[in-house]
């Protein structure tokens, strides 16, 4: 899969694509990744991609016409008239994991990463086919949530964790994570002893199963409940994960 990005600062990629499991991903061309450099496409001497905004108010607005020589530029040399385009946005949908699962089986996209005040809205009407948010705050720009979908969608192509690392993951199932340990079997801490849970220990495969099952469900209802409603309505709560649930009083 192939992904474009289209930013002012793609020197802050770099670190990213070549450090860290995930780098595995870039290095092989598993998720190809290519920047460019939105001034490259302005028109004048100055390389002036933004101007202050229609009637009045703070900050500056990016223009549609160098945004559009990039958006073409990037077509060609995909070979691909009308690539999917991503946008960053306060205003767009939740990133999450089943976008990202679904993006980490796709061919890629373009990826479009706003500073200032936004982008002219002409140019988002015309070329962008997605807009999402990492969650309800405002950042400096695009660049960190496009960073983000790269390394969720790098993570999930084949030999870049330990399979099945990811399958685990909080949100694979629907579920948060439950709790996880190492060595040593016993920690002091604030002068106390804290110990491994026991069943962790034990070697019964079904026990440690059903325990990280419970740990799950248990640490969703307290910490998202509104997940525990959506693996429900979706099926995937079973009579034992109801009991369980059930039992905790919450």
């Amino acid at each position: 899969m192939r992904f474009d990005v289209i930013t002012l600062f793609p020197e802050l990629f770099a670190p990213h694509l070549r450090h860290g499991i995930t780098r595995r991903a870039f290095e092989t061309g598993q998720v190809d990744v290519r920047l460019w450099q939105l001034r490259d496409f302005a028109d004048d001497t100055y390389r002036r991609v933004d101007d202050r905004p229609y009637g009045g108010g703070p900050g500056m607005v990016m223009l549609a016409e160098p945004l559009q020589r990039a958006l073409a530029a990037v077509a060609a040399d995909r070979e691909e008239p009308r690539p999917a385009v991503v946008h960053f946005t306060p205003t767009g949908r939740r990133l999450d994991q089943a976008l990202v699962q679904s993006f980490a089986q796709g061919p890629g996209a373009v990826l479009l990463c706003g500073r200032y005040e936004g982008i002219d809205q002409r140019l988002l009407d015309a070329h962008v086919t997605h807009e999402f948010s990492l969650g309800d705050f405002v950042l400096s720009g695009g660049e960190l949530p496009a960073l983000a979908l790269l390394d969720a969608v790098a993570r999930l192509q084949e030999g870049v964790l330990t399979a099945p690392s990811h399958q685990q993951d909080s949100f694979s199932d629907g579920l948060l994570e439950g709790p996880h340990y190492s060595r040593p079997e016993k920690l002091h801490i604030e002068g106390q002893e804290q110990a491994v849970p026991a069943v962790l220990l034990s070697g019964h495969h079904g026990d440690i199963a059903r325990w990280r099952r419970e740990r799950a469900l248990e640490t969703t209802a307290r910490r998202r409940p509104e997940l525990i409603a959506a693996a429900r309505a979706a099926g995937r709560l079973s009579k034992a994960d109801e009991r369980f649930l059930a039992a905790l009083k919450l």
